[in-house]
């Protein structure tokens, strides 16, 4: 990573990636609806995810000021969603909908945007997976950490990592927009895994065979024992892609002078575009960034006064990022400071907001995959879909009871970043659109299963009207035509076994022809039609053909 002596050093840098996928998780067996107890599974391979049971649980030098702040920060039903209710009632069912796993093995990770480069070794804070009741999502959380970086390595570290696998390469075989090398590292040192975004043969052969992305070896690795859908790896629990792949970021800058920092510079960090030349010319058109700070800073905090002078909060939705004073004690404060707000606070709505657009991108995902499999001429598989979609619908419905928010904050600061988030993210329209599919599959289930009932009505009804013919005619005055009453039983059981299949046969029939008889006795009651027309309709009763 190239630096220029001009270029402003940031002196700590924090950096979050979530990332969201749709999790592939058996629909049957105890993983349907709490899907992280397969990781508790024996099996081939130890899991390296441990359960984060409780970090509200009380414990001596466990529970701080910085999570009781956090805690305070939402709305009851929010904090009923991220905490549950506490430890005496988790094992009645009252614990968190959301579980959270951590590996504690990857210590760092080693980077380099460019071969050649010397290579940048950034501290791994922690490496957690969020799953949740009754939704197929899971979002990786990472989080690393670095000083005294030139803003323009800062900037290119946060545009190039963080991303699922190459965008394509350059005539030099080198991947478009992503680091050059990423290795993790474990506690020894070791490399425990590293990027292959220079092997393009094996991600367009990927392409070519799956019609889906694949997934660069580090990230296949982290994530391990989940697999990708596509793999050929054996896995309880899949993944696949349900978004972009650059990966939703967060990022936390102390500068010596944030307001020293050139307009193009601010942009690149808001929209995360890389770093510049030194020139500082601007990443886009004048007129496109014309309201740049209109729609994209919260600007409370941007003045010289207060505890974390010069603090400007930059969001587009796909990033969240927070530039401030590194002399300041409150803005570097990992307890009570804005560091500790970005590292749960703000983490937290970004999460909510983030986990709710894959939510809804997961529903319309399934519902793709139930109209995919649909084949209307199997029985079985118009079974599969009506049970997929009505799944779905009752899925929806406890998502929207049990995750959906339009609030989680009453705090100005809180409430106001979670809806830049929300309104770049474009999630209520988004949510409008899933409702109205679900429901449109929903009334059409419904209208299916009435006209299917109206159906059986109407050959019952045809049924009843034929058979009441017969039963009048041969019970009328109480007259038998066969008398056989005094025969012996031998030939009396005979007699019932011929009738009893001569009526099931004739009922068959009748069944059969159930329709094109009900539109003869419609016939029959219209007093306009012709008697050569009603003789037509009978007649069509018998002729080959589908009718409506």
């Amino acid at each position: 990573m190239t630096t220029t002596a001009a270029a402003p050093t940031v002196r700590h840098l924090r950096q979050v990636l979530l990332w969201p996928l749709r999790l592939i998780a058996p629909h049957d067996g105890p993983f349907a609806r709490e899907p992280w107890r397969a990781l508790r599974e024996p099996g081939t391979e130890p899991s390296p995810w441990r359960e984060v049971i409780d970090e509200f649980d009380g414990a001596a030098g466990t529970f701080h000021e910085r999570h009781y702040n956090e805690f305070v920060t939402f709305l009851p039903y929010v904090q009923r969603f991220l905490y549950g209710d506490g430890r005496a009632q988790r094992a009645a069912g009252g614990g968190s909908p959301m579980r959270v796993f951590r590996r504690g093995d990857v210590a760092a990770v080693r980077v380099a945007a460019w071969p050649g480069d010397e290579p940048l070794r950034l501290d791994i804070v922690h490496v957690d997976l969020y799953f949740f009741l009754d939704v197929d999502v899971v979002l990786l959380n990472l989080e690393v950490s670095a000083a005294d970086l030139p803003l323009n390595v800062a900037q290119e570290l946060l545009y190039r990592f963080g991303r699922g696998y190459p965008a394509g390469w350059d005539a030099n075989g080198l991947p478009l927009h992503s680091l050059a090398l990423v290795e993790w590292l474990g506690r020894d040192g070791q490399v425990l895994a590293a990027s292959d975004a220079r092997d393009r043969e094996a991600f367009l052969l990927h392409v070519s065979e799956h019609r889906a992305p694949r997934i660069s070896a580090h990230w296949a690795w982290l994530m391990r024992p989940l697999v990708s859908h596509h793999s050929a790896e054996p896995g309880l629990l899949r993944f696949r892609q349900i978004e972009y792949y650059r990966m939703p970021m967060m990022a936390y800058l102390a500068l010596d002078e944030p307001r020293g920092l050139s307009r193009a510079d601010l942009v690149r960090l808001g929209l995360v575009t890389g770093a510049g030349e030194a020139d500082a010319a601007l990443p886009y058109g004048e007129q496109h960034l014309s309201d740049f700070e209109a729609r994209f800073c919260y600007d409370r905090f941007w003045h010289g006064g207060g505890a974390a002078p010069d603090t400007r909060y930059l969001c587009c939705g796909h990033a969240l990022v927070v530039i401030g004073r590194a002399d300041s004690t409150f803005f570097g404060c990992r307890d009570r400071g804005v560091l500790a707000q970005f590292r749960h606070q703000h983490f937290m709505l970004f999460l909510i907001a983030h986990f709710q657009k894959a939510a809804l991108l997961m529903f319309s995902d399934r519902l793709s995959d139930a109209l995919r499999r649909l084949d209307i001429t199997r029985p079985d598989s118009i079974r599969q879909f009506k049970r997929a979609i009505r799944s779905c619908f009752e899925v929806f419905l406890r998502f929207t009871h049990r995750y959906w928010f339009h609030e989680i904050s009453e705090q100005a600061q809180v409430r106001a970043l979670f809806q830049m988030c929300v309104r770049h993210l474009e999630i209520d329209p988004l949510y409008e659109e899933v409702k109205q599919r679900i429901a449109e599959m929903n009334d059409y289930l419904d209208a299916d299963s009435l006209r299917r009932q109206a159906n059986t009505v109407v050959r019952l009804t045809v049924v009843t009207i034929f058979g009441l013919i017969g039963t009048v005619t041969t019970g009328f005055l109480g007259m038998n035509l066969l008398a056989e009453a005094d025969a012996p039983l031998g030939r009396r059981l005979t007699i019932f076994a011929v009738t009893f299949v001569a009526t099931m046969l004739l009922t068959a029939y009748t069944i059969n022809k159930s329709k094109g008889l009900s539109d003869f006795l419609d016939a029959l009651s219209d007093e306009r039609m012709s008697f050569w027309t009603r003789m037509k309709i009978f007649a069509a009763i018998w002729r080959p053909g589908p009718r409506d």
